[in-house]
């Protein structure tokens, strides 16, 4: 964003200069005469070689669902309470702690300013304000309650996070352990085993087969250290890669995730939440059906369920209902798909959404329960079987060797 040099008079006849950035000079001069300030001199501020290498390393962070829901709700307050939107957005921005936050905020109340909607400057920052919540906001400028739906916003993004922390959660301590493990496990091999092999090589007897297997592989990881360790980051590169670029690689793989024994069945309910909440949240707030739909698949998160989205959104258009495709997708319960079918009939969508989410949410939170309690004893075994196997492993040549002085003294 350009930034402009000036020269003002306050209201109290001081002179002040400084820089303040802007779309364009137009929109420089209008967020000046906001501040009740004068303008002498305005122009484009001009920038040295040295200004864009500075501006290449300088790292502004990102926003966060945090900060976006903590803005809602500071909003929804200052709009409810009276205060017109430029002068709101003036106060949340002096007091956002996020640096990419606070510039993108001085950057929409510029736009405001200038004439443009409040969803049209909040398009224009989509890494800030996702699609969900442009097309919300715009239903609440058009039906004048914005101040309703920023609530709604809130409370939206607020229960989001609480599914993403009960799943992170789940998640979180077999991975701590796992990794624990496995970096213990590499350094045994690497580091301590070699030793127990200069040992057994002093007995000049032969190794029982695990020992000389466990030697062995111990010999490779040490002679291959670096490929042992690029291996696994090279692999997550290549699966992030063709997760990301090829579209039947990710179809399958968010297909086989959807499947999975446990893991599936959590995520299931978690996708089944989440759509029943956002759709129902779009739905309440006004935004058309066919629109909500498209934003709720963009949203997804899996592509087996976004396309399923899609289709529904197509079979609607073509005067199908919403309840008889997401039937047939085989993703969503029939539980689900009936109460979404009374919803349509008793013109009550957005309420049988919200407590079809409420519903899962619980069953999400307990499915977390279950599987933390399923994986602590579970990680605890496997780390015990491996730790385990490599010291029976280097112990069970000192077992030989004591058979075999016990035989010498007993002839």
């Amino acid at each position: 964003m350009p930034a402009f040099t000036y020269k003002a008079k306050g209201a109290d006849g001081a002179v002040t200069q400084g820089s303040i950035e802007a779309q364009d000079q137009r929109a420089a001069t209008d967020r000046l005469r906001s501040q009740k300030l004068v303008i002498l001199e305005i122009g484009e501020k001009q920038s040295s070689p040295l200004d864009a290498v500075f501006k290449m390393f300088k790292s502004k962070g990102h926003v966060t669902s945090s900060d976006l829901s903590l803005f809602s709700r500071q909003l929804s307050t200052l709009v409810g309470a009276g205060v017109p939107i430029v002068q709101g957005l003036g106060i949340l921005e002096s007091q956002a702690e996020n640096p990419a936050f606070k510039e993108v905020l001085g950057a929409v109340r510029g736009d405001i300013e200038s004439g443009l909607s409040i969803s049209d400057a909040l398009k224009k920052h989509p890494d800030a304000f996702p699609d969900l919540y442009c097309s919300m906001i715009k239903a609440g400028e058009l039906g004048g309650i914005l101040d309703t739906i920023l609530e709604r916003l809130t409370t939206y993004l607020e229960n989001s996070e609480a599914l993403k922390a009960k799943v992170k959660s789940a998640m979180m301590y077999p991975a701590i352990v796992l990794s624990i493990c496995a970096a213990v496990t590499v350094f045994l091999m690497v580091f301590v085993i070699p030793t127990f092999k200069n040992i057994f090589a002093s007995f000049g007897a032969a190794l029982p087969p695990l020992t000389q297997g466990l030697i062995d592989v111990s010999d490779f990881m040490k002679h291959y250290f670096p490929v042992v360790i690029a291996t696994p980051i090279v692999g997550f590169k290549a699966f992030t890669w063709a997760y990301k670029k090829k579209p039947a690689f990710t179809k399958w793989v968010d297909g086989q995730t959807l499947k999975a024994p446990i893991f599936g069945i959590i995520l299931k309910k978690v996708a089944v939440a989440k759509f029943t909440r956002t759709l129902g949240t779009l739905v309440k707030s006004g935004v058309p059906i066919l629109q909500a739909l498209e934003t709720v698949a963009q949203t997804a998160g899996n592509v087996v369920i976004s396309d399923a989205i899609l289709l529904t959104r197509e079979s609607i258009r073509e005067g199908g209902h919403l309840s008889d495709p997401l039937k047939k997708s085989g993703i969503f319960p029939n539980m689900v798909t009936s109460m979404i079918s009374v919803g349509e009939e008793t013109g009550s969508l957005d309420i049988m959404l919200s407590k079809i989410a409420d519903f899962y949410d619980m069953e999400v939170d307990a499915a977390v329960k279950g599987l933390t309690s399923l994986i602590e004893p579970l990680v605890i075994v496997v780390m015990g079987l491996v730790i385990g196997t490599i010291v029976v492993a280097m112990f069970m040549p000192m077992f030989g060797l004591g058979e075999l002085a016990g035989n010498m003294e007993g002839k």
